[in-house]
């Protein structure tokens, strides 16, 4: 069940929750069991959503999740202050040091990693003309709510708090969460969520994971909350402690910096928390996190150049490690570097790369039981290009090409320069009068690549 809270003490608070209760038709009932200013009186409820109204500001509210029946999720709909223009945003809410708009120190609301994911992308189809959408660092309180919860709001000033098309867009998002879950579901007994590091207040890098990839972010420590934390923490023990909460909270296993930070880095890891890069995360979407973890272990990690092929989206059964022969892999790269890629791509679970995941080298992760002759055939045809014949011999490949030897032409004395350059092309050439063809100064050349 979703529960939203509603503050008379926020304007855009208050204009949304209109737009609510004209989107749907609302059951109405009158809780007598807590006063009207703390979610009593009037009740509204629709399939799977539940609205209260509360006098005080939203991050003055604590424990709110006690005033709902079994909420799954908590939505604050908000104003945003800032000077920003128009905006609307959501963020989950906690303070990685002092404490200075509502909740308490070095404590954080449990976030909704998966339906903070969803109302982004709600806002982002909902928005008026010239608003923006984007995410925030964790900021304020409450971080006693019960419940996961985050905050979706209007922004920046009071033209826009009180604008009726960015209510009803805040609105719209908001009841896109009646069914959705706060997290994503376990894979290998963790969920594709992270705890955001570093950047701005506002967070581009982690709102491109949330629209690029299937990750989930939670809590988000900008460079400014750092800095807050610090100096806030007595001791390392005390920082270590923050950012534990900060990452169970989010139901995060990992985490996603940004910038260079090796003692933080390092501080995490030391809690038992893995830090991947954007690159991992981007390359593992879609992937079984079980196959990346099992792949990771056995060929290389993402970071070192593993990559995932077409097959790996949703793939779970055994699989086989192949190692083709450097030189076949060098000569096909050779030809058509393009389309050796797309060729390993199209037959692999994964494989693996140098130079940031441009260039193929090899081994390759392909379903137990591929035939070796089903994955290289592709390989022959690219090479087919540049050789005269390429054949299987058993175990081997033989590539067969009747090339330019530049060591006949200098025995037969013709001088390099420009006419070595004709009878490499297949050109006639004349010497002394007489024309020479090319087809004496050519030896015929063998590539073998054991398989």
């Amino acid at each position: 069940m979703l529960g939203i809270v509603i503050s008379h003490a926020d304007v855009a608070s208050t204009h949304i929750g209109e737009h609510l209760r004209s989107l749907r038709d609302w059951e109405t009932s009158v809780d007598e069991t807590r006063p009207v200013a703390e979610g009593g009186g009037t009740v509204y409820r629709t399939d799977g959503v539940e609205l209260r109204e509360f006098e005080a500001l939203h991050l003055d509210i604590e424990r709110v999740g006690a005033a709902f029946d079994s909420p799954d999720l908590l939505v604050f709909a908000s104003k945003h202050a800032g000077e920003t223009d128009e905006l609307l945003t959501a963020h989950h809410t906690g303070n990685f040091g002092v404490a200075e708009y509502g909740g308490e120190d070095g404590q954080f609301a449990r976030a909704c990693p998966s339906a903070h994911t969803t109302v982004v992308s709600a806002l982002q189809r909902y928005a008026p003309p010239d608003y923006e959408v984007g995410m925030e660092c964790t900021h304020h309180g409450p971080t006693a709510v019960g419940v996961p919860s985050m905050f979706v709001e209007v922004g920046s000033a009071e033209p826009q708090w009180k604008d009726p098309d960015a209510a009803a867009a805040a609105a719209r998002a908001i009841l896109d969460l009646a069914d959705e879950p706060a997290d994503k579901p376990r894979e290998n007994g963790t969920r594709r969520h992270l705890l955001g590091v570093g950047g701005g207040h506002y967070a581009p890098r982690f709102e491109r994971v949330v629209r690029e990839t299937d990750w989930a972010v939670g809590h988000i420590a900008a460079d400014w909350s750092l800095d807050a934390l610090t100096e806030w923490a007595d001791s390392d023990e005390e920082r270590d402690a923050v950012l534990e909460r900060a990452l169970q909270a989010s139901a995060a296993d990992y985490a996603l910096m940004e910038g260079d930070r090796p003692d933080l880095q390092a501080a995490i890891e030391s809690l038992g928390y893995r830090v991947v890069s954007e690159t991992f995360v981007q390359e593992t979407t879609g992937v079984n996190l079980a196959l990346v973890e099992a792949l990771e272990d056995t060929v290389c990690p993402v970071d070192d150049g593993l990559r995932f092929g077409e097959l790996a989206p949703g793939y779970d059964g055994e699989w086989t490690v192949l190692e083709l022969p450097t030189e076949l892999i060098s000569d096909v790269r050779g030809v058509d570097n393009e389309a050796l890629r797309e060729t390993i791509e199209r037959q692999s679970i994964a494989y693996v790369t140098e130079q940031n995941g441009t260039v193929f080298t090899g081994p390759i992760i392909c379903p137990a039981g591929t035939d070796l002759r089903a994955v290289v055939d592709p390989l022959v045809e690219i090479l087919e290009r540049r050789f005269d014949s390429v054949e299987w011999a058993a175990d081997e490949l033989i590539a067969r090409e009747t090339a330019f030897d530049p060591d006949l032409a200098r025995t037969a004395g013709i001088p390099e320069g420009p006419k070595f350059g004709k009878l490499a092309s297949g050109e006639s050439v004349e010497i002394d009068g007489e024309e020479i063809g090319p087809e004496r100064f050519q030896r015929e050349r063998i590539r073998r690549y054991t398989l």
